[in-house]
């Protein structure tokens, strides 16, 4: 049974900077399971997200740097606006290597920060929650959070010197517990855990408090009025 990670404070672990990557997909191929419920308005509640996403994290003071790794222009153009810096997904196989290789970045930029991947569908994400879940990570080489429904990972997370594993995808949850990564639990901290791909997780975003954004667009949205 998982347990939650004490606060990197009470381990006495020194408080890590990280350089988070973060996965943008082309819009045209982004948020397909919200099809029916977004219609025409699909590729701007999949950038919003997104958008709400990076500048949450760029309000987190444990954030050094958000890379966006992601080929389409258009998400490249308004994250960088925010302050991410933006890589090609050079590798072109998948999303794990396209992290990999964002977390690469990551490191030449700062060494001595941690590195992490964190989905760019967490639209309710909150800056102070995700300090505190970035802090227990700190404790362990590798760590992780679980997403909403127990399947999925939200957060994947490397100290400075241990190799970026991740292994998101399907049961993404069970496979980083299986490569020995420490699970974070935490109370409190729902919006870390919260990813969007259904018009329920929408629901469920918005009840927690989505950003400006999202919860813009999904006003939009005749299905969840």
């Amino acid at each position: 049974m998982s347990t939650p990670a004490p606060p990197a404070e009470a381990s006495g672990t020194p408080l890590l900077r990280w350089s988070l990557v973060v996965p943008v997909k082309v819009l045209a191929k982004a948020k397909t399971r919200m099809s029916a419920a977004a219609g025409p308005h699909r590729e701007a509640l999949a950038l919003a997200v997104a958008a709400d996403t990076v500048a949450a994290a760029l309000r987190c003071d444990r954030v050094r740097d958000v890379i966006v790794v992601t080929d389409d222009p258009l998400p490249a153009a308004e994250l960088a606006a925010l302050g991410a810096r933006i890589v090609p997904d050079v590798p072109d196989a998948g999303l794990n290597p396209a992290l990999v290789y964002g977390a690469g970045r990551g490191r030449e930029l700062a060494a001595d920060a941690g590195v992490g991947a964190i989905s760019a569908d967490l639209p309710a994400l909150r800056p102070l929650e995700l300090a505190r879940v970035l802090d227990a990570a700190g404790a362990a080489p590798e760590a992780f959070v679980p997403d909403a429904a127990g399947v999925g990972t939200t957060l994947y997370t490397a100290r400075p010197g241990v190799p970026f594993s991740p292994a998101f995808g399907g049961d993404s949850r069970a496979a980083h517990r299986a490569r020995g990564a420490r699970e974070i639990l935490l109370p409190g901290t729902d919006s870390v855990r919260r990813d969007v791909d259904t018009p329920d997780d929408l629901r469920a975003a918005l009840a927690l408090g989505a950003g400006p954004r999202t919860t813009a667009v999904a006003s939009r949205l005749p299905s969840l009025a």
